[in-house]
């Protein structure tokens, strides 16, 4: 197996693996001077030498050149103040070229060969023009990157909701997907300014727990399923997949909270189903509108007449449908004819 040594280019960012080249007592923190496709770099070593599987090695391994000397760090500090300076050029050098972009950052290479350009933008931008100022204002290459919302979060830092310095800034070195089922799956409510971060995706700490709510949530009863609890029958109204307890209306239209161990039987979680287990959506529906309806205190011929509604087949729908076409169509053609004998009665009297 082969041994490699992780290191970092920049805080918080990506581990990349470097053959150590002999040098087997590196440690945490030490710099190193690597080899990279751009030429060599200077990089922080975070996972001392050790073996990893043939399987993870992935094309050719770059190798540590040598371990950074004081005159290396003064050399790419030197770099690193003209970065500020950079960035403030090209920022005005793209206002020039009446480039809609945001300049989020400038890098310049170890030996200042090369200044990286990271910048924001909507669409595709033609920022050939820019490259050439630029060329001739730095001496040196230059190359444009485009970066998304996420990685323009992570480059200029920040405080999230919760009041703590950016997760990708401080410890997260690389972006997972997130999606809105996990919002669902934590019962958060489903507001785009109370589910999204300060680069305007939804926030990265809804996957934290992501995995132990759905582990939870395979527990619970489904909303509006019929149960059986020490109080009595009733019908679920509420889930709590962390206290592992769930709120049940009672048949007196008490709200009682029962631990999921507690309930008698759960016939819809238990994946039997007949005509009174409130498996059918349709069902369960009008049953919650009923059990409201009898809390607000509304009339019975109304809650029957919302519970016919909600539970009506496709067919009774179509006919529906049909019915009200045709009196749409009836209500049409009188109106035509009533026009047409104001019009015969206006002609006759001129």
């Amino acid at each position: 197996m082969p041994i490699v040594v992780g290191v970092q280019f920049k805080p918080v960012t990506k581990v990349y693996h470097f053959a150590p080249n002999g040098l087997l007592n590196l440690a945490t923190t030490d710099y190193v001077v690597v080899d990279t496709a751009r030429g060599p770099e200077v990089a922080q070593v975070i996972q001392p030498p050790h073996q990893i599987g043939d399987d993870e090695v992935v094309g050719e391994m770059k190798q540590v050149i040598r371990r950074a000397s004081a005159w290396d760090m003064v050399q790419r500090d030197q770099w690193v103040h003209k970065e500020k300076e950079a960035l403030a050029i090209c920022k005005a050098k793209a206002r020039e070229n009446g480039l809609d972009i945001k300049v989020v950052r400038c890098e310049y290479s170890f030996d200042g060969g090369r200044l990286l350009v990271y910048f924001a933008a909507e669409d595709r931008v033609d920022f050939r023009a820019l490259v050439r100022d630029l060329a001739r204002v730095f001496r040196t290459r230059i190359e444009m990157r485009q970066i998304g919302v996420r990685d323009e979060a992570k480059l200029l830092d920040g405080v999230g909701k919760c009041g703590r310095q950016l997760c990708c800034t401080s410890w997260l070195r690389e972006f997972t997907p997130v999606s809105i089922r996990m919002a669902k799956n934590q019962q958060l409510p489903l507001n785009p300014d109370e589910i999204s971060g300060v680069c305007g995706r939804l926030l990265c700490c809804l996957s934290y727990e992501d995995e132990l709510y759905r582990e939870q949530n395979k527990k619970m009863p489904k909303l509006g399923s019929e149960v059986v609890t020490p109080h009595g029958t009733g019908r679920v109204r509420h889930i709590h997949p962390l206290k592992e307890t769930v709120t049940v209306m009672l048949e007196n239209h008490a709200l009682v909270e029962v631990p999921v161990g507690e309930l008698i039987s759960s016939k819809t979680a238990s994946g039997h189903s007949c005509s009174t287990c409130g498996g059918c959506t349709a069902k369960r529906r009008a049953s919650a509108a009923e059990d409201n309806a009898r809390v607000r205190g509304e009339p019975a011929s109304r809650r029957r007449a919302k519970r016919t509604a909600s539970t009506a087949s496709p067919d009774d729908a179509q006919d529906s449908e049909a019915v009200a076409a045709e009196a749409k169509n009836r209500a049409e053609g009188e109106s035509s004819r009533k026009r047409r004998r104001r019009r015969r009665k206006s002609s006759r009297s001129d």
